[in-house]
């Protein structure tokens, strides 16, 4: 059953945020890490499609402020190389406290695509407490950008939370040789579980609806997203 949803844009401090909250209410909730969009439309039905299974979704604004709604992908392009790790993960962190001290969530957990599926990794390792962690095509290059200062993979490995990644096979930023390594360390854990999709015919971002004119794109996002919304939903009950 769909939820009715409340949706607003809240300001935490000096954060952007978007929240999407189910009538009701309740104890669970996931911190969306967009994709290179920001906070734009696609992101923001995301949230509300988690918000409607039941969960409350809080997004986190990596911008502050542009997003794929009004700023051309090129310039967030150019943003996206300046953001520091730590930075950004302490911004995360501002926000998974709000959602337990002010919105009164218990069992909270972590998605994100893109850059911030990398960012849900190393997020799920710092942050015990966590109860999911999903990584949608995570960018964790072969060899790191120059502002990766944070080592993904080691932090996979110490990942308690039960975790689901999809990777694409036609991945042109992230390498299998990579992905591999994500997934041996994911399935070297003694705790939590591991729910490893592949999808070999789709590429890198395949759930942004810009890449949904190749079938293989499309296909993987809706067989992918009702598997998520029901992995959030089982993790978090």
């Amino acid at each position: 059953m769909a939820h009715q949803i409340d949706t607003s844009t809240i300001k935490i401090d000096e954060l952007n945020a978007y929240l999407s909250v189910p009538e009701g209410g309740g104890e669970a909730g996931m911190l969306l890490l967009p994709m290179i969009t920001g906070i734009g439309e696609q992101v923001r039905q995301f949230a509300d499609d988690i918000a409607r299974s039941g969960v409350t979704a809080l997004s986190w604004d990596p911008w502050h402020g542009p997003s794929l709604d009004d700023t051309p992908r090129e310039r967030l392009a150019e943003l996206m190389s300046r953001l520091d790790d730590e930075t950004c993960l302490a911004e995360m962190e501002r926000l998974l406290g709000h959602m337990r001290a002010e919105l009164g969530l218990t069992k909270v957990g972590v998605i994100g695509w893109c850059l911030g599926g990398r960012f849900a990794l190393i997020l799920g390792a710092r942050q015990r407490e966590l109860v999911n962690v999903v990584a949608y095509h995570p960018t964790v290059p072969g060899t790191p950008a120059s502002n990766h200062t944070v080592d993904a993979v080691e932090h996979a490995a110490r990942i308690e939370a039960p975790v689901m990644m999809l990777y694409p096979g036609q991945d042109s930023i992230v390498p299998w040789e990579s992905f591999s390594r994500l997934q041996t360390a994911l399935q070297s854990r003694t705790v939590g579980a591991s729910i490893v999709h592949v999808y070999p015919a789709a590429e890198h971002g395949f759930s942004d609806r810009a890449r949904h004119a190749k079938h293989a794109n499309a296909e993987a996002y809706a067989v992918s997203w009702p598997q998520a919304l029901d992995f959030i939903g089982t993790t978090t009950r």
